[in-house]
């Protein structure tokens, strides 16, 4: 059971990539990563993990300074970040993280809904015992994260196991659209991630979700489905309107 003093609280505003498990270790020559995507996951991570908030400012040569590099790799990873829909240009003024308001994220979370529920709706039964066992494998991580309050392990093993559950529809097109619109409001699951309780409630419902395809049970598993995405929008919007007031709601 997760409790509240088990969950470990982001970091202060402030403290982009100087947290534990946040430098940018140096990889084999072979397998180097490029500065600008390392930069990017960094930067999604904080947005995710609430060190970073709506409106806040992007300033390139304090990145600079804190992942030590040039300006060039700083906006290639807001670029990226830009067309993921987690940071926002505006003219003169910089980048800021994305501020999306609560009639957005509901406009997005009902495509996402409709699209995994197909998703669901075209996947092939029985299911591959290889692919059960790979999502139990995920999930035995899932778990352990959420015991240990590991919020970016949650977060992770979170985005992989639906990556594998949608996987299984075959759809290609399908699967991209549902993983870029995920993307999209990945910077408000921090909202979720704030309630061991909703914590404990995702695991539940990814163990019925595997229980559902072992079993071929479409319909308990479009259900498990729908409920899922509901507790993250919910906790987006209370706290936006708590923090920002109705004047922030519209479009």
């Amino acid at each position: 059971m997760v409790t509240a003093k088990t969950i470990r609280k982001p970091p202060p505003r402030g403290q982009i990539g100087k947290t534990a498990g946040t430098s940018i270790a140096p990889a084999a020559p072979h397998e180097r990563e490029p500065i600008a995507h390392v930069i990017a996951r960094k930067l999604e991570e904080d947005v995710v993990l609430g060190r970073l908030h709506p409106r806040e400012r992007l300033v390139e040569q304090d990145l600079c300074t804190t992942f030590d590099t040039h300006r060039g790799d700083i906006r290639l990873a807001l670029f990226e970040l830009e067309k993921r829909g987690i940071v926002e240009r505006i003219p003169n003024r910089g980048a800021i993280v994305r501020d999306l308001k609560p009639r957005e994220v509901s406009e997005i979370y009902s495509v996402r809904e409709e699209l995994e529920v197909m998703a669901i709706r075209i996947l092939p039964f029985p299911v591959a015992p290889a692919d059960l066992a790979r999502l139990e494998d995920v999930q035995r991580g899932h778990s352990k994260a959420v015991d240990s309050g590991d919020l970016l392990a949650v977060y992770q093993s979170n985005v992989q196991f639906h990556r594998a559950l949608f996987g299984l529809c075959g759809n290609a097109c399908l699967i991209e659209t549902i993983e870029n619109l995920a993307q999209k409001v990945s910077g408000i699951r921090s909202y979720a991630y704030a309630d061991p309780g909703a914590l404990t409630d995702a695991r539940r419902d990814h163990i019925a979700m595997i229980e559902a395809l072992r079993h071929g049970r479409r319909e308990e598993l479009i259900k498990l489905t729908r409920r899922h995405l509901k507790p993250a929008e919910q906790a987006y919007v209370r706290a936006y309107r708590q923090r920002f007031g109705d004047s922030g709601a519209g479009a």
